[in-house]
């Protein structure tokens, strides 16, 4: 049984587990730029149409969003160092904070790679058809025409995926690692003031949100200001 409720404890742990942030925020800096180098490589494929990369692709995004992130997590966790032992290396003693990356990275980039994919194939074909009338090659109208306006389509899902990871990495410390979540974990189990603890955890996922929301509402504004000019084909 946990103890009588203190109100003045949550501003206790907070200065406690404000200290572990850093851990989190690692895990979805790394793994939003590794997802994204990810997302664009497998949305190619796709997008392209490259015979069995395609289905391979495909297989991979309908795994991840098949499959919740803590199975994925365990996958990574326990399968690495068991096919790495295979040919004799022991990787068991490794920071499961590596694990922890490698997991959130493969999962953004399955959720990007159908974001990119997406946001491409949503650009008027008929731009395409235009700027090549008037001399431009692909490789001109890719970067000045497609991309421009695919990256604004796609900016609000990516805010999504990168928020979501944020609160996903709660999760971390199912396999050890010590951030946030697994530093109230401790506090929990040596305060007994459970509901305490997960009140400043509250407070500071949702102010870190907050302001990640605030951020992507900028950037989006930015960059949809200067919109590329729709051209039309006579």
């Amino acid at each position: 049984m946990g103890k009588a409720f203190d109100f003045t404890l949550i501003w206790t742990f907070l200065s406690q587990l404000i200290p572990y942030l850093y851990v989190t925020l690692e895990i979805v800096a790394f793994s939003t730029i590794a997802g994204m180098i990810i997302g664009v490589v497998a949305a190619i494929p796709r997008i392209f149409k490259i015979p069995f990369l395609s289905q391979l692709v495909v297989l991979y995004a309908s795994f991840v969003r098949g499959t919740p992130i803590l199975i994925q997590l365990f996958l990574v966790f326990y399968g690495i160092p068991a096919f790495i032992l295979l040919f004799g290396w022991d990787v068991s003693r490794v920071n499961p904070m590596y694990f922890v990356m490698i997991t959130y990275s493969l999962n953004n980039g399955a959720v990007f790679s159908e974001i990119f994919r997406s946001a491409i194939r949503a650009v008027d074909r008929g731009q395409t058809e235009a700027a090549l009338s008037i001399g431009m090659s692909d490789t001109q109208n890719f970067i000045r025409i497609v991309i421009p306006q695919a990256l604004g389509m796609a900016l609000p899902n990516m805010a999504n995926t990168v928020i979501g990871s944020l609160k996903d990495t709660s999760l971390a410390f199912t396999i050890g690692v010590m951030d946030m979540v697994g530093r109230g974990e401790a506090l929990v189990a040596s305060s007994m003031h459970a509901l305490e603890v997960y009140i400043a955890l509250s407070i500071i996922y949702y102010g870190i949100v907050w302001i990640m929301e605030r951020g992507f509402q900028l950037f989006e504004k930015r960059a949809n200001r200067y919109k590329p000019i729709v051209m039309k084909s006579a």
